[in-house]
């Protein structure tokens, strides 16, 4: 990079930061970077539901030091109360398959609250298996992942919404639910 150009470059960095200073939004993009994850959760207008009912003999979350170990866990039902089922691919759309993904994460958010007394604990995502209820010929499970990871990320912010993943497609899932969640996050007290 040339002198002149580095001079245009600092210049229009200090336009550009002189402009969102004068109208706030670089004060705002801060704001939404530090609100905690309870008052994105308000400011994004989601009630987490309540906590699921276990299908088997283990606990919703176990924590170990600063990691917090979340059970799979399934979605939580539609607004009009029933639960979404079916194989994405076939009996489900990829656009329903994202929304189902989205609402395993209120539920993993139900039960982190519930554990850990306070989202606001959550240091970051560390890591998420995905699994996907798919038919044979369906490949694009990381899309419908993306509605989980998506989530996270609204309600931790970026930095700390997103973990290392892997997304699978499986032949079946409990109770023929399209998609199951397991997470760890880092935790404090």
């Amino acid at each position: 990079m040339t002198h002149l150009q580095r001079r245009s470059f600092l210049g229009r960095t200090l336009t550009f930061l002189s402009g969102a200073w004068m109208t706030g939004a670089g004060t705002q993009s801060v704001q939404a970077q530090t609100a905690s994850p309870t008052a994105r959760l308000k400011a994004l207008g989601i009630t987490l539901p309540a906590p699921p009912a276990a299908i088997g003999i283990y606990v919703p979350a176990v924590r170990v030091g600063s990691l917090l170990f979340v059970s799979g866990h399934g979605p939580a039902n539609l607004p009009d109360g029933t639960r979404p089922l079916g194989k994405v691919g076939r009996e489900l759309t990829l656009e329903q398959g994202k929304d189902s993904a989205r609402r395993v994460g209120l539920n993993v958010l139900t039960s982190v609250q519930t554990t850990m007394g306070s989202l606001d604990r959550v240091v970051r995502v560390v890591k998420v298996l995905g699994m996907v209820n798919v038919a044979p010929d369906f490949t694009e499970m990381p899309q419908v992942i993306n509605g989980f990871s998506e989530l996270m990320v609204e309600v931790f912010g970026k930095e700390r919404g997103t973990g290392a993943r892997s997304a699978v497609g499986m032949a079946s899932l409990p109770q023929n639910i399209p998609v199951e969640v397991e997470a760890v996050f880092e935790v404090r007290d």
